[in-house]
């Protein structure tokens, strides 16, 4: 179906509810960043409220932890790994891209598989990946430990901050401050994990939500399935992306992170500590984890003063009710992790949306 009579069908649909205001939260950076790119905020009724959520890792990581691998820097001979988002958001009084700047050894990869090639070809040097992302980069965490641990690597570690996303959704649903309708659910996380891991989200709390994938039509048609739910008033979860999604998700990815990998409570930006939302390695794994391998003193964090990236992150706020936005925080200077990423709430805004301010 083309995208002309998706909106026309969406239309009639929103008109049909008669609601003055439908909040449908997307769950996935890279859905922010299509939204913004192919303008279909402006392609949607204005009683449709399309909110950013907490789909971003490089954004939801808390200050602490840069904090604490900075520390780790600065207090050991290390060499660091890390995607290139993570390296520019700012800490309490530092970013790993300021402590390169001064000498120390910090490297921009593509893929952990380089930081485990590093590490087996220098054995004199201690090396630290640092493991981000969802459920959708864990798995492949999970090789290059289990690599690691074949070739009996003793310089090799990671720094985890995974995160895994159904129990982040449960917290905003728990939230009485935000007010969610219909939720767009993420497309690479839910190629994992499958839709039975949401079913939780129609069953308690009466929420429609839809995988979806990345295209236009793909977005606009999981919007207009979310329509059609309220309408009928019989909340599920559907899939729209099956093309790559199926129930059950990829069962061989889920082993690989269960076999390295067990859940603890996690700390998320702006949405605080939640229970059983983050990963950790085994017992049988410990010797890599590059936290109870390089121990620092306990810090003091700071978030940055008047950032609103914890609000956007929950969808209470949009980057352009941040007095910092646009003016103090851009792409250049970035103040909070929504303008640092490239799939951030705050940087889809300034590259997209940036004429309005």
């Amino acid at each position: 179906m083309k995208i002309k009579e998706i909106c026309s069908e969406i239309n009639i649909f929103v008109r049909d509810l008669n609601k003055k205001s439908i909040n449908i939260m997307e769950v996935c950076g890279t859905h922010t960043m299509e939204i913004a790119r192919n303008g279909l905020k402006q392609l949607l009724p204005p009683e449709i409220n399309l909110i950013s959520g907490p789909g971003c890792p490089v954004c939801v990581t808390p200050t602490i932890e840069i904090d604490r691998i900075i520390e780790i820097i600065n207090n050991y001979d290390i060499t660091i790994f890390s995607f290139g988002d993570m390296i520019k958001v700012p800490g309490s009084t530092s970013s790993l891209a300021y402590e390169k700047s001064k000498g120390k050894d910090v490297v921009i990869c593509y893929s952990p598989l380089y930081a485990l090639e590093f590490a087996a070809n220098n054995p004199d040097k201690n090396v630290i990946f640092i493991a981000i992302g969802f459920e959708t980069t864990a798995p492949l965490t999970s090789v290059i430990v289990k690599r690691a641990n074949d070739k009996k690597l003793r310089n090799f570690f990671i720094y985890c901050t995974h995160k895994i996303i159904p129990p982040a959704l449960e917290a905003l649903l728990k939230d009485k401050e935000i007010q969610i309708d219909g939720l767009l659910l993420p497309g690479h996380v839910s190629a994992i994990i499958g839709s039975t891991p949401y079913k939780f989200i129609s069953n308690l709390y009466n929420i429609p939500g839809v995988i979806s994938g990345f295209d236009p039509e793909g977005i606009l048609q999981a919007v207009k399935m979310i329509l059609i739910q309220l309408l009928k008033k019989k909340p599920k979860i559907e899939i729209e992306y099956k093309s790559v999604v199926r129930e059950e998700g990829n069962t061989i990815a889920i082993n690989q992170i269960h076999e390295v990998f067990e859940v603890e409570d996690s700390v998320w930006r702006g949405l605080g500590n939640i229970p059983g939302s983050g990963l950790k390695l085994k017992p049988d794994f410990s010797e890599f984890d590059a936290k109870l391998k390089f121990p620092i003193k306990k810090l003091i964090s700071t978030e940055p003063k008047k950032c609103e990236c914890g609000n956007v992150l929950k969808g209470i706020k949009k980057p352009d009710e941040c007095k910092l936005f646009s003016k103090l925080c851009t792409p250049d200077n970035p103040i909070g992790p929504c303008m640092v990423s490239s799939e951030g709430t705050c940087a889809a805004y300034y590259k997209f949306y940036r004429l309005r301010y």
